[in-house]
């Protein structure tokens, strides 16, 4: 394997990928082959975190099924993965089928907390979401609605935690037969506090449950809030309470509710809407937080439709398709998914406006796979020489003399999975 990556990396490489080699460097700031080798169990000189490499990279750029174009094996993108050929459909399947969801679990883990110590979250606002994705897998299933307005197809269940200020996800998990919304939020939730233990949760009405409000209550610090199922039972309760006018149309009222059968009681905040009775308009809300009623329903909970920002950013990544219901499979799909969104987003906050704005299908499109350039050796250093690279997006200012950056930094400039090869960056 080293001798093909060495053979290959003697020849001069032409083409159009050279840009995502600047993530490579992002990765190696972030450790992200610590991790891969980790959750493959494997050693720098093995195969298997080589072929975890190149799922990353086929994240960032946003294309399914990159190894059925074979014209990208002569661009260099097997060398970035530390390869010479490019790895087939059966190997990553073989590869992805033989790890856990614990496994996932725990790459997802450790990535977080690193996230947490870069500073990648940002505030005490978490909002979780229980993502939808279309699927194609040949499986009998039921068929579900992402939308009212559209017809049923075969769906992925997933779920999903992100800091609302920096919109950076924290970690996700997957449905089942065996995982309902419940239990999997609660994982999802342990993934939460290992980066923030007091945050305020911003939910949606899917989680309006009560074995999982009851076990946030219990077992964790918390804050949370949810909307409320509109049953006949929180109607009577809405229509009955005495409201508290905020300003013009809007008015509030609380009281405690209680699920059937169950004595615990939380806190119900119900909002109106509107000037007239026959105009009335009502929602409520069930919270574990001691928060005002108005900062809680127009300040922050709005806070919580920056994760639907997230999956138009950056779904494409690998968050918006699901070909196979393998639970191994899709946990380590998207683990590894999550590596390159994390690797994207240093690389875009590098950028200056308006292009640190770019979504990640923009970012491939542009920089990723668009820029001329040739991969070349020179002693115990990759070349990466980049002709077209916009100067409007200084990149030269952080990629050339990578070697000396790196060091300044604290991070060893060797590749370990380029066989500790350099990488360095030419502009012209």
């Amino acid at each position: 394997m080293e001798r093909l990556f060495r053979e290959r990396l003697s020849k001069k490489i032409c083409g159009t990928l050279v840009g995502l080699w600047f993530l490579a460097a992002e990765h190696l700031r972030m450790g992200n082959w610590d991790l891969i080798k980790g959750y493959t169990g494997c050693s720098d000189a093995d195969i298997e975190p080589r072929i975890a490499m190149q799922i990353v990279n086929e994240s960032a750029l946003c294309s399914n099924r990159i190894r059925k174009s074979n014209y990208i094996n002569h661009q260099g993108f097997e060398l970035l993965n530390g390869l010479g050929f490019l790895v087939t459909d059966e190997q990553v399947h073989d590869l992805l089928d033989k790890h856990t969801v614990n496994q996932a679990q725990s790459l997802q883990e450790t990535l977080a907390v690193i996230r947490s110590n870069r500073n990648h979250y940002k505030g005490d606002l978490i909002a979780i979401d229980p993502h939808r994705i279309v699927s194609v897998s040949q499986r009998i299933m039921p068929r579900k609605k992402k939308h009212p307005e559209e017809p049923s197809r075969k769906m992925l269940q997933t779920f999903f935690a992100l800091d609302t200020q920096s919109g950076q996800p924290i970690g996700c998990g997957i449905g089942s037969p065996g995982v309902n919304t419940s239990i999997a939020t609660l994982d999802l939730l342990n993934m939460v506090s290992l980066v923030n233990k007091n945050a305020l949760i911003l939910a949606d009405k899917e989680h309006f449950t009560e074995h999982l409000i009851q076990s946030i209550c219990q077992k964790s610090d918390f804050e949370f809030l949810v909307p409320a199922l509109s049953t006949e039972r929180i109607q009577k309760i809405e229509k009955s309470l005495t409201y508290q006018s905020k300003w013009s149309g809007y008015a509030v009222a609380e009281s405690m509710f209680n699920f059937d059968r169950c004595k615990e009681k939380y806190r119900l905040i119900s909002q109106r809407e509107g000037e007239m009775p026959g105009d009335y308009v009502y929602k409520s809300f069930l919270t574990l937080s001691n928060r005002p009623a108005t900062e809680l329903l127009s300040e922050l909970y709005h806070e919580r439709w920056s994760i639907e920002d997230f999956f138009n950013f950056d779904g494409a990544m690998g968050f918006d398709r699901a070909s196979t219901f393998n639970l191994n499979i899709r946990h380590g799909k998207m683990s590894l998914a999550l590596l390159a969104q994390a690797a994207t987003y240093e690389f875009r906050k590098k950028l200056p406006k308006p292009y640190n704005r770019w979504n990640s299908t923009h970012l491939a499109d542009s920089v990723f796979t668009k820029i001329d350039g040739d991969i070349r050796t020179k002693d115990d250093t990759i070349i990466v020489t980049c002709y077209n690279a916009p100067k409007e997006l200084n990149l030269h200012k952080h990629y050339q003399n990578l070697p000396e950056k790196l060091v300044s930094e604290g991070v060893n400039p060797k590749v370990p999975w380029l066989y500790d090869f350099k990488l360095d960056f030419r502009f012209k």
